[in-house]
């Protein structure tokens, strides 16, 4: 038998002493006002990348005066962009780079010039901030993979019921006109078989692309299943709304894949259903989805609007 001491029996008579001294350190840090202590304090309490940004710009200004601040990046495949303040004709760049990766740029703009001291001073406050940022960003990257459909690259079934939830609040909050589209392609099982799923996933591609282009950049898209599609359209009544899904099923019926010696399209079908007061993000849904069975009931490449029901109370 081995006569060395174990590390955890040479330390266990010393350990009151060790945690006293850690719950010290511990109080100490808690309780420390300076920016830095409680810059990294209030970093750790969020993932979310604005709130952090925002964090980050309440502290600076309390050190270092500023008229305009803006933090921009691309995560995934969005663009993030955090503003606060307006003016000022001297700026300063940032670039937020950890271990070769980039975390985005923050722009610092006011009225004077910045003195070297400042400019250092930013630089320990980002050295502080720039890990949470990164946390942050990979979550959110996460995040956007999670609600993506992999094939067409737009939100899928799950984003879609996220924003059905908060289209829902947003209506009842602020009584605005929400509408929802669902949108199915006609016969798409026969391109599939007469022609292969990769020419089938091309097509889909290029409906997605058909849907970009034939709404506003205040719309959302969605991929709700295999061949049918969704758009949540705000502060958008529902005659306006069958206007655009009328253009969507004119872009779609536009497409053309070439298959060599044949070229390849389709049509459209249409549900139409503006959200009603009271209304369930399921029973908004539901009513667009009855407006779609209906038009391809009705002999398929038309929109049909959803009927009104009875408002809730």
């Amino acid at each position: 038998m081995s006569g060395n001491t174990t590390p955890f029996t040479a330390l266990k008579g010393d350990q009151p002493r060790k945690l006293a001294a850690l719950r010290k350190a511990s109080t100490q840090w808690q309780e420390a006002d300076d920016v830095f202590s409680r810059l990294a304090r209030r970093m750790t309490t969020s993932l979310s990348l604005e709130a952090l940004v925002a964090i980050f710009a309440d502290e600076l200004a309390q050190v270092i005066s500023y008229d305009h601040l803006m933090y921009r990046n691309t995560v995934g495949s969005q663009e993030f962009v955090y503003a606060s303040g307006m003016g000022g004709q001297h700026r300063c760049d940032f670039r937020l780079t950890l271990e070769g990766v980039n975390y985005g740029g923050l722009t610092l703009t006011r009225r004077n010039r910045f003195s070297e001291e400042e400019l250092e001073g930013v630089e320990h406050l980002l050295a502080v901030a720039i890990c949470p940022i990164r946390n942050a960003c990979q979550y959110t990257a996460v995040q956007q993979a999670a609600h993506t459909d992999a094939l067409t690259n737009i939100p899928n079934k799950r984003a879609l019921d996220l924003a059905l939830t908060k289209g829902c609040y947003l209506s009842n909050r602020h009584g605005d006109d929400y509408t929802l589209i669902l949108c199915d392609l006609d016969n798409f099982k026969i391109v599939n078989d007469t022609h292969g799923h990769v020419v089938g996933d091309f097509f889909l591609q290029a409906v997605a692309k058909a849907l970009a282009k034939a709404t506003r950049n205040s719309d959302s898209l969605y991929r709700f299943g295999g061949e049918e599609f969704a758009v949540i359209l705000p502060h958008t009544e529902v005659t306006e709304a069958r206007l655009v899904a009328d253009r969507i099923r004119e872009f779609i019926g536009q497409i053309l894949v070439n298959c060599g010696d044949t070229n390849v399209t389709t049509t459209a079908s249409a549900g139409v259903a503006m959200r009603q007061k009271g209304e369930t993000p399921l029973e908004w849904l539901a009513r667009a989805d009855d407006a779609l069975y209906h038009a391809k009931d009705q002999g398929r490449n038309c929109t049909r609007v959803a009927d009104f029901i009875n408002s809730k109370a």
